[in-house]
């Protein structure tokens, strides 16, 4: 497999000797022309590991490159610039910072300034997983794990709905076509076949949902993934036709359980449905909250068989309720972002709720999110086994 970004920036600072490391970390601190790092993340650095996580992390995998062969040239170590540039396979774009709009919704206060680098994540594929690793994990925990039906037989689909355009001009989604591509991709990977919708009502997104929950491909499949991308507040989506004179067109994301729980949809009965929802939750930035608190309106349920009908779902919400959801107008959210570049790297050796939860310490890192403050967050999981992907198999 080919090398990744990282692994060309170590094997780059392996060459360097303990003084050309230490010019070139002085030099990263005093870049004037892109994004800042802080001295103490630099003197944290140990070695090239170290060094080439840091790249990776501050200035992505697309420009970690082109930045350092502009501070190895800067420095005197033009040979290793040069093999840096040859292993790469690239001809890297000058390094430029840019100082970019982030919109955490529509209406909620000014907007901020965040740099974030294009194309974020370019690599070939997701990391495939070795048979050796499936037939090792299944030998060890059985029955603990779900089933993963065989490529040549199964088929998976996913639901992808985006609402971008709303009647309402200030309410549209920026940034959020880089979202749909990111995940239509991907879910590709992973060897779902989608079924997309575009700027659906409130009454579309749950006939939406409700004639997927109906598709005859269930019976064949192992798994499925739902991924809705709107603007929100607490426990609902926003339709397209959303607004302040007509705010009733909203989607409960409770009605997404309902038309996939085993009662309405049998062909995902004992199979993961895995719930993704890009979307605000009200306001606050950041505040606690409790999981266990009250809905704004009482939710009817009916004890022991809502337990029963409501099972194999686990969701991954874009932030806490009652906080917002940051997105870049052009290089698309957080949560999308941190999303698909785990599940691209670890999904080959992880279930599902470690990878959510390698989610959740990438928004919790200072470093990513700078002085945003934003937290993805599991929700309402009943997985009583582990789900592994196994990409690739």
């Amino acid at each position: 497999m080919a090398k990744s970004t990282k692994d060309h920036l170590e094997d780059a600072f392996n060459d360097l000797g303990k003084d050309e490391l230490k010019r070139f970390k002085n030099k990263l601190c005093d870049r004037k022309k892109g994004e800042g790092i802080r001295k103490a993340q630099v003197e944290k650095v140990c070695d090239a590991i170290d060094l080439a996580d840091l790249m990776v992390r501050i200035f992505t995998s697309t420009r970690a490159v082109p930045v350092a062969i502009e501070i190895l040239e800067a420095v005197g170590c033009n040979e290793q610039a040069v093999e840096l540039k040859e292993n790469a396979g690239q001809d890297p774009p000058v390094a430029q910072s840019r100082q970019d709009v982030v919109d955490h919704g529509a209406g909620q206060g000014p907007k901020v300034e965040l740099p974030l680098a294009d194309d974020w994540h370019k690599q070939l594929h997701v990391v495939l997983c070795s048979q050796e690793f499936k037939n090792k994990i299944i030998k060890e925990k059985g029955q603990e794990i779900y089933q993963v039906k065989e490529k040549k037989i199964r088929k998976r689909l996913a639901l992808l709905i985006n609402n971008i355009d709303f009647d309402e001009k200030a309410m549209t989604r920026r940034g959020s076509d880089t979202d749909e591509n990111n995940m239509e991709w991907l879910l590709k990977e992973l060897d779902y076949q989608i079924v997309k919708h575009k700027n659906l009502s409130a009454k579309d997104m749950e006939k939406a949902v409700k004639d997927f929950a109906r598709r005859e491909e269930h019976a064949h499949s192992d798994s499925t993934f739902v991924v809705i991308m709107s603007h929100g507040k607490r426990d609902a989506i926003l339709g397209v036709h959303y607004s302040s004179s007509n705010p009733s067109d909203t989607f409960p994301v409770d009605n997404i359980y309902r038309c996939l729980n085993s009662e309405n949809c049998p062909g995902l009965r004992d199979k993961p449905k895995v719930i993704l929802i890009q979307a605000c939750r009200g306001g606050e930035s950041g505040r606690l909250w409790a999981s266990d608190g009250e809905p704004d309106e009482p939710v009817k349920i009916e004890g022991d068989d809502f337990v029963h009908k409501e099972k194999d779902f686990i969701s991954l919400m874009s932030c806490t309720p009652d906080t917002k959801s940051y997105r870049h107008v052009e290089n698309g959210t957080f949560y999308v972002q941190n999303l698909v570049d785990v599940l691209m790297k670890h999904a080959h050796e992880e279930h599902i709720e470690e990878l959510f939860r390698k989610v959740l310490q990438r928004f919790e890192s200072t470093d990513m999110m700078g002085s945003y403050r934003q937290m993805a967050c599991k929700d309402r999981a009943s997985l009583p086994k582990l789900f592994y992907l196994f990409p690739g198999l």
